[in-house]
């Protein structure tokens, strides 16, 4: 399977760190390594692997141990499984996140879309993993869905400026400004793709600065609707983020090398990841 829709790009892709792939889900069981490759070959250089609950934060860690420097895990609990994450279980996730691939604690924060788990209990869940963030000196992979208000409390009772991202930005310019003002990163997925929703972020692209301004899929959610021809099947893969980078840069009117060397250096910077190893002169 190829993306047409970039097959225009450079015949030496500029390099691309895909911050926030759900690589470990059942849906890539079957051709994971092919994932891998098809999104290599589009420039993805590396990849970090979300965990959001106990047993997905395993199964990255041990998927970035079978690609060492190529890619890396989160290790959290997601605010839909927050009342799962009892003494016992907190205590597994403290220990998973100390694993030298884990490079961020998340995906944790606030989720009252759906409440899958009552607000309370994706309250606490959320402080304990805030706890361990500063305990680990790791950033914060955090996610939120219509509790901006109480996300924000939080953060702010646990301090003034954090490390981490605001992983698959949604909201109004007035949220954007105030997750700068925490420090946070900015992370922008195939959402700014969708006509029906995600138009109002072009205007908004241009008020990140490139250091904060970070990519992702959030594969397999979030394929781009924009994608010429469409994809046979409906899930989102990794190299699909060439196409949403090239569609970020022309928001932002500078070109695709230019939001790729920006946005990888920002992801390597908040991460801690090492230079990968083909050149990456093409996107310098």
């Amino acid at each position: 399977m190829q993306n047409h829709s970039t097959a225009a790009l450079a015949a030496t892709p500029p390099a691309l760190i895909d911050i926030g792939t759900n690589l470990a889900h059942d849906s890539f069981d079957a051709d994971r390594d092919a994932v891998i490759a098809r999104a290599r070959a589009v420039g993805v250089m590396q990849m970090v692997v979300t965990g959001s609950s106990l047993d997905s934060t395993a199964r990255s860690i041990a998927l970035a141990r079978a690609h060492p420097g190529q890619l890396f895990a989160t290790a959290g609990v997601h605010p839909h499984h927050a009342s799962e994450l009892d003494t016992t279980r907190m205590a597994e996730l403290s220990e998973l996140a100390r694993a030298d691939e884990v490079v961020a604690v998340g995906e944790c924060g606030l989720d009252y879309f759906r409440n899958f788990s009552p607000p309370a209990a994706q309250q606490e869940a959320l402080h304990r993993q805030l706890e361990l963030a500063r305990e680990l000196g790791k950033p914060l992979f955090l996610h939120e869905r219509d509790a901006h208000g109480d996300l924000l409390a939080i953060l702010r009772e646990h301090g003034t400026q954090w490390r981490g991202v605001a992983h698959c930005f949604t909201g109004s310019g007035e949220e954007l400004e105030r997750y700068l003002a925490l420090g946070l990163a900015i992370g922008i997925t195939g959402w700014v793709c969708d006509e029906r929703r995600g138009t109002h972020l072009d205007a908004l692209l241009p008020r990140i600065p490139p250091e904060r301004l970070l990519v992702e899929t959030d594969a397999p959610y979030l394929l781009p609707r924009d994608l010429s021809p469409k994809p046979t099947s409906r899930r989102n893969e990794p190299m699909y983020l060439a196409h949403i980078a090239a569609r970020v840069a022309r928001a932002r009117g500078e070109s695709l090398e230019a939001l790729a060397r920006s946005s990888t250096q920002a992801a390597r910077a908040l991460f801690g990841l090492p230079a990968q190893g083909r050149s990456e002169s093409a996107s310098k």
